[in-house]
């Protein structure tokens, strides 16, 4: 429900605008005057003001000046009976949304107010939506207390207010668009444009055109003027992702934008200006491309300003269990299922595997178990194949020489029971044909490690 202050010192004109406008939607409220419309205000939300321009003590105009001090939300329209041009120019340099003209229709009144409340819904929902934003991208929502993330968080919170360029590193799947977007969540720029691009999926033509834009005719296929991302991204932030990717002739025309802050659209002859944060990331190795020839070093140096070094998933496996709840918590949301949990031995494989694929690896892992998942909780067998084999030290168990002949003998059997599994579509009949076993004793030694749920385990008496 939207509200309504009228302030006119005439009941009248106060009484056939509350006639005409409220309903279910629209609750109205009334001011005699300029000063008891501030203690309105002040004490009760209000939405939109609708106010006369000549009243005592204090008139629409001064009304309307203050009501913009205080809160730039409140939409004001602003009513005169004089009908002056420059008592509307006026108002709406002021801030007023509309003017209506005494005497006026009763639906104009009502498409004014309309358009008005429309407008109102779209600011509200467009702050409830950056701060939602905000709030994702805050850095202290990034899921993971490991002792090797805090450096991250630490150079974030540092660097986040200043207009200084990042080099974002680490090895694909550790999240470093993540980083790049707290980055510019929680700096003076977070309510202009974050303008991402990925280097790598586009050919040097392509790139070059996305970045600075085109003019009409400057190539084949050219048809029309286009607008690049440097200048979609004025006074924001843009983010390039695989910037080891770029081209030598890509790489002189950004070193030019970091230096001079400026550039021409391909095809172009005129300079255009540009206030923007660059934000990088590479999961190469920079240094070794320079001394290839494949990197210049004057444009590393310019964006290598502050690096930032996202660490593995490897290197930080205490995060591996906050990560999966994570994961867990909306997967199951998603495909409307309740998994509350995920068993210890899952977890536990979880914590031992490498992830070589990182957050990503681990995210697609829960989003896959999630689907697989019969139950209320996550076991092992719904784990990728992968996981559920992993040995450590990245060799069998089973020949390490500080095994015992049990250990090495149960490893092998363990591994050699799950491909079974993967390759029988876990199905354990088809599984034990394979393994050349019964199923009953297929089934105890699933049992036997942890590779079945036991309210699961039916055995057939037969076998």
């Amino acid at each position: 429900m939207s509200t309504i202050l009228l302030v006119d010192d005439k009941s009248s004109m106060r009484k056939v605008l509350k006639q005409t406008l409220e309903n279910d939607q629209i609750s109205i409220l009334e001011a005699e005057d300029g000063e008891k419309a501030l203690e309105t205000i002040k004490s009760k939300h209000v939405d939109l003001v609708i106010t006369d321009i000549k009243m005592p003590k204090l008139d629409g105009m001064t009304l309307l000046k203050m009501i913009k001090e205080s809160d730039t939300e409140i939409v004001v329209i602003i009513m005169t009976a004089y009908g002056t041009i420059e008592t509307a120019v006026e108002a709406m340099k002021l801030g007023a949304y509309d003017y209506i003209t005494k005497p006026f229709s009763t639906e104009q009144v009502k498409l004014t107010v309309e358009k008005a409340i429309d407008r109102q819904k779209l600011v509200y929902e467009n702050k409830y939506l950056r701060e939602k934003l905000n709030d994702q991208y805050n850095y202290k929502r990034i899921v993971g207390n490991s002792s090797n993330m805090q450096p991250v968080y630490e150079l974030i919170d540092k660097v986040a207010p200043t207009d200084t360029a990042v080099l974002i590193r680490g090895d694909s799947g550790t999240g470093k668009e993540l980083v790049a977007h707290a980055i510019h969540f929680n700096s003076k720029r977070k309510e202009k444009p974050f303008i991402k691009v990925n280097c790598a999926v586009l050919a040097e033509g392509l790139l070059e055109s996305e970045l600075f834009g085109h003019e009409k005719g400057s190539f084949t296929g050219a048809a029309g003027k286009r607008i690049g991302r440097f200048e979609l991204a004025n006074g924001g932030s843009i983010f390039l992702d695989e910037i080891g990717d770029i081209s030598p002739a890509t790489q002189v025309k950004l070193l030019r934008v970091l230096q001079e802050k400026e550039f021409e659209r391909v095809g172009g002859n005129d300079s255009i200006k540009t206030d923007v944060r660059v934000i990088a990331a590479t999961n190469k190795n920079l240094e070794e491309s320079i001394k290839k020839g494949h990197f210049r070093e004057d444009l590393f140096f310019r964006l290598n300003v502050v690096p930032i070094f996202v660490p593995p998933l490897r290197e930080r496996k205490e995060d591996v269990e906050r990560l999966a709840a994570h994961f867990l918590a909306r997967y199951s949301l998603e495909a409307n299922k309740r998994i509350a949990k995920m068993d210890k031995k899952a977890l536990d494989l979880m914590t031992r595997y490498n992830w070589p694929g990182n957050v990503r690896e681990l995210e697609n892992a829960i989003q896959r178990a999630v689907v697989l998942a019969d139950s209320d909780t996550i076991y092992p067998t719904n784990l990728p194949l992968d996981i559920q084999t992993f040995q450590k030290d990245e060799y069998l168990h089973y020949l390490k020489e500080d095994a015992s002949l049990t250990e090495k003998v149960e490893n092998y059997e363990k591994e050699l029971i799950l491909k079974a599994m993967e390759k029988a579509g876990h199905v354990q009949t088809k599984a034990a044909k394979l393994l050349d076993i019964n199923r009953t004793a297929l089934i105890y030694k699933l049992k036997k490690y942890g590779l079945l749920n036991d309210a699961n385990a039916e055995v057939n008496p037969s076998e």
